[in-house]
């Protein structure tokens, strides 16, 4: 099945075949840096993101990919799309901004401190003023209290960025390699035996 393919392997030499994957290595980092230096421009760790479920729908459906942007100055308001993710959950959640509330952790540690610090204490919010949120899915019938693993609010530092734009089921491709694994690693080779084949 794959002779001719062999043949041409050992016609090119193994420096050749160093050099092929040297170039797939380059391909590969050029694509990180640009995931990257887009991540640090949008200040968002994850610029681009799938719908995996269908939670949001009819606003977006499984398979959307979806543009994010995270300013640091950014207020989110009620209505707002995000992304966020819990620690010590693996896979981000894409949910609306049901509730919004702004709190301020005073400095001293008065008995307001104590209070606001007890009601808030699983979030470990630092001195200064915070906005918290509540997020559910449009498709959902309740909020995402359950989701966020004993919290009560979302802070700044859980929402990965504010949904920007999308563009209908491109993510397939995605979802398609995550629950098969072995397409993953068909198109990774058949991408190597193409550039080898290209060279020629």
């Amino acid at each position: 099945m794959f002779s001719d393919e062999l043949k041409t392997f050992r016609r090119l030499g193994f420096r050749h075949f160093l050099l092929q994957i040297l170039n797939f290595a380059s391909v590969i980092a050029s694509g990180l840096m640009l995931w990257k230096g887009l991540g640090l421009i949008l200040n968002t760790e994850s610029p681009i993101v799938v719908v995996l479920s269908g939670s949001m729908e009819p606003a977006f459906y499984r398979g959307d990919l979806l543009f994010l942007t995270n300013p640091p100055g950014q207020r989110y308001h009620t209505g707002d799309i995000t992304v966020y993710r819990i620690p010590g959950a693996e896979i981000p959640i894409v949910h609306r901004v049901l509730e919004t509330r702004d709190v301020f952790i005073p400095f001293d540690n008065s008995t307001e401190n104590r209070i606001v610090n007890n009601r808030l204490a699983k979030l470990k919010l630092p001195p200064g003023e915070h906005q918290l949120m509540l997020t559910k899915g449009d498709n959902n019938h309740v909020d995402d209290i359950d989701l966020y693993q004993g919290l009560e609010w979302l802070d700044r530092r859980h929402i990965i960025g504010k949904v920007r734009g999308f563009l209908p089921y491109i993510g397939y491709v995605t979802i398609a390699m995550n629950d098969f694994p072995q397409l993953k690693y068909a198109l990774l080779g058949g991408l190597g035996l193409l550039a080898v084949i290209q060279r020629e």
